[in-house]
C-alpha cells in the first residue's frame, strides 16, 4: 500500500513551493518529528518518490522541489543561492505550521541542510547530510563534470528515451531512467548552473561549528565526493556528528543501494525505516 498523501504548493519565502507528501501525521507518525527532504541539483521531488515511501511509512515526509526545480517558482530573475534555498526550506516548514522536524538533505540539499541549520531555527530537531559536496573556495573541485548536467537537461527539453538517458546514467535500472527522462526538463539550467557555482564558491564549512542540533553524515563507498580526511575535517568542526557508510554505493546512493540507505539512517530521525520490495510492474 502506497504512503503518498498528495502534491501541493504553498506560498514561502516569497515563491511557490512545490512538495509531495508521504504518510501523514497518523498513529506512531504524530509522535514523530515530521521529515523534510531536500533532493541534489538536478533532482525533482518526484524522482525521489521512492525514497518518500519508505520513510513515510514512519514520518510525516515532505519532499521538496528546491526552487528551479519541478514544479516549484523558476523565472530570469530568481535568486537561486544557496542563502535563498536555505531560506525556502525554513519558511516552508513554518508555512505548514511544523514545530519540530528533521533535514535530509542528499548533495546541493546537505549543503542547503547545512546553510539553514547555521541560523539555529528554533524547530530544526536533525540534520543529515547525504554525501554532500565538500567543494568550496581553495577546495578541490566538486569531482562531477558541469557538461553532464548541461547535456543531459539539453536532450530532456528536447525529449529524450530511457535509452538516450542510459549513456547519462549507465547503472540505473529502465524504471529509474523513465522518471528522469520524464522529469529532467523541469530543471532550470539557470538554476542548475548557479547550484553548481555555489558548489565552489560557498563555504558550507565554515557554517558548520554553527549548527547546534544532532548531524549524521552518510558517505558513499564510491564516488569520490567525501574522502575519509573531509569525515575527519567535518568531525572536527561539527563534533556531534555521527557518520555512516554505504560501502556499495556511489554518490546517488538510495539508487545504487536503497536498503543500504536505510541501513546507515539507522534510527537516527527516531524510528529505522525498513525496506520493502518494489512492486514489479506488470507483464
Amino acid at each position: 500500500m502506497s504512503t503518498f498523501v498528495c502534491g501541493g504548493n504553498v506560498h514561502a519565502n516569497g515563491i511557490r513551493q512545490h512538495y509531495l507528501r508521504y504518510g501523514g501525521n497518523a498513529g506512531a507518525r504524530a509522535t514523530r518529528d515530521p521529515v523534510i527532504l531536500v533532493p541534489g541539483i538536478t533532482s525533482p521531488a518526484i524522482t525521489w518518490g521512492f525514497v518518500g515511501e519508505r520513510l513515510g511509512e514512519q514520518f510525516d515526509t515532505y519532499v521538496l522541489d528546491v526552487r528551479g526545480r519541478g514544479l516549484s517558482c523558476v523565472s530570469d530573475t530568481l535568486d537561486y543561492s544557496l542563502d535563498a534555498q536555505a531560506a525556502d526550506v525554513l519558511a516552508f516548514a513554518q508555512a505548514l505550521g511544523l514545530q519540530r522536524y528533521s533535514v535530509v538533505g542528499h548533495s546541493m540539499g546537505a549543503r542547503i541542510g547545512i546553510r539553514a541549520a547555521r541560523s539555529q531555527p528554533p524547530g530544526l530537531a536533525r540534520l543529515v547530510m547525504v554525501d554532500p559536496p565538500v567543494s568550496g573556495p581553495g577546495r578541490r573541485a566538486y569531482p562531477a563534470q558541469l557538461a553532464w548536467y548541461v547535456d543531459s537537461m539539453a536532450v530532456a527539453r528536447h525529449g529524450v528515451d530511457i535509452e538516450t538517458m542510459r549513456r547519462f546514467c549507465p547503472t540505473w535500472t529502465d524504471e529509474q531512467l523513465a522518471l528522469r527522462a520524464e522529469w529532467l526538463h523541469t530543471c532550470d539550467e539557470r538554476a542548475v548552473l548557479a547550484s553548481f557555482q555555489g558548489f565552489h564558491t560557498d563555504d558550507v564549512h565554515a557554517d558548520l561549528p554553527h549548527v547546534a542540533v544532532p548531524a549524521l553524515l552518510m558517505v558513499a563507498g564510491r564516488g569520490d565526493v567525501v574522502r575519509p580526511e573531509d569525515i575527519d575535517e567535518i568531525r572536527g568542526l561539527l563534533p556531534q556528528t555521527e557518520v555512516s557508510h554505504v560501502p556499495d554505493a556511489g554518490h546517488m546512493i538510495p539508487w545504487d543501494d536503497e536498503a543500504g540507505f536505510y541501513r546507515a539512517l539507522g534510527g537516527f530521525l527516531g524510528a529505522e525505516v525498513v525496506p520493502r520490495p518494489r512492486q514489479q510492474a506488470a507483464a
